[in-house]
Order: C-alpha cells, then structure tokens, then sequence
C-alpha cells in the first residue's frame, strides 16, 4: 500500500521515517514528497580507457571508475552547472533520508523537468528499507538544449511503499552495503560477486 500524504505526515511526525531538512507542508503531496538537489556533484572525465571491464576483478573496476570520475565539485545559484545534451552527471539529494524497515521508497523524476529531457535516474530508483543518508542522483541530460541546475531546485520526488512487515535483512545492517550511511555523491562500487 502506497502512503498518501497523511500517512507520510504521521510517519513524520512519529519519526518512523525521517527527513532532514524536515519537509515543508506545501513539499508534500497526494502520495509524494518534493526532494531537492544538493550542491555537490560528479562529471566523467575524458577516460584514460576506452571501456570498463564489468567482467574483470573489483579491483580493476574500481581503478577504472578512479580514472573516469572527477572529484566532488560544489555549484551554486551565482556558479550553476551547465548539463550539456547527452551528459551524464552524479549529483545527490540535498535530503537527508532515513527510511524504516517496513517502508520501501521510490523516486520518481518531475513530469515539468522531464518534459525538457532531464532524467534523473539511470534505473536506481527503489530506495531500501533500513537506507539513511542521501540519495544519488544519475542526472542525464536527454533533451536538446543545454539545462543550468542550481542547489535546491525540487528535483524529484519520494513516494512510500508500506510493507506487511520489517524485512529481515534491512540495508543499514548488511554486511556487503556498499553505501551505508551515503553523504554526498559517492560513485559506483560495484560488486560482482
């Protein structure tokens, strides 16, 4: 059963779900949660290689993904990042979100946003149960014109997912997580195991 908006509020407001900042009433609506965009992000460099080996050890993989990715840049409302068509950029969620073990998440880009070719995931939009932290975002420009982003423009939304019970192996205490506790744009760690 999807939330509706006041079921949201009384997670909220119950803190079985968290969200830092806590969300404005005018951010929540139907069955979503408006989230914004954070001010850091993450741009692929002209690569040293000419493909990544998903097959090849992680170690290998992780070398490649060194190569390919810049470090974290901050951007801001005097300094925006300019998303050229058909680049692909990591951002985060200026959210900070905590979600329980009998919630599932899922994000969803804005129709407004889309409709001028910006996705804002590559495939990763359920969130798990037991996630805390920010969100990472796989921002692609699709459209034809150059987009400009800003911090805390709303960027997507967040709906949940009750489920009948709390899973048995929440996200925050797997062994193998790779992006526990998540604060800003952290790349791919792939497992291949």
């Amino acid at each position: 059963m999807r939330l509706c908006d006041q079921d949201i509020e009384k997670w909220l407001k119950r803190k079985g779900l968290i969200i830092k900042p806590y969300p404005k009433k005018e951010f929540i609506h139907g069955v979503t949660v408006d989230i914004h965009l954070g001010n850091k992000f993450r741009f692929f460099n002209n690569y040293k290689r000419s493909y990544i080996d998903l097959s090849t050890s992680n170690v290998n993989i992780e070398l490649s993904l060194k190569d390919a990715m810049s470090n974290e840049i901050a951007f801001s409302k005097e300094k925006p990042l300019f998303l050229q068509p058909g680049s692909l950029v990591l951002s985060s969620t200026f959210e900070s979100i905590t979600i329980p073990d009998n919630l599932v998440g899922w994000l969803d880009g804005r129709s407004s946003l889309a409709r001028l070719g910006l996705m804002i995931h590559a495939t990763a939009h359920r969130i798990d149960p037991g996630w805390k932290g920010n969100i990472v975002l796989e921002i692609f420009n699709a459209g034809k014109l150059t987009l400009a982003l800003y911090p805390k423009i709303k960027i997507a939304a967040l709906s949940f997912e009750a489920l009948n019970q709390a899973v048995l192996r929440p996200y925050n205490i797997r062994n193998k997580a790779k992006y526990k506790s998540q604060n800003g744009v952290i790349p791919s760690r792939i497992d291949l195991e």
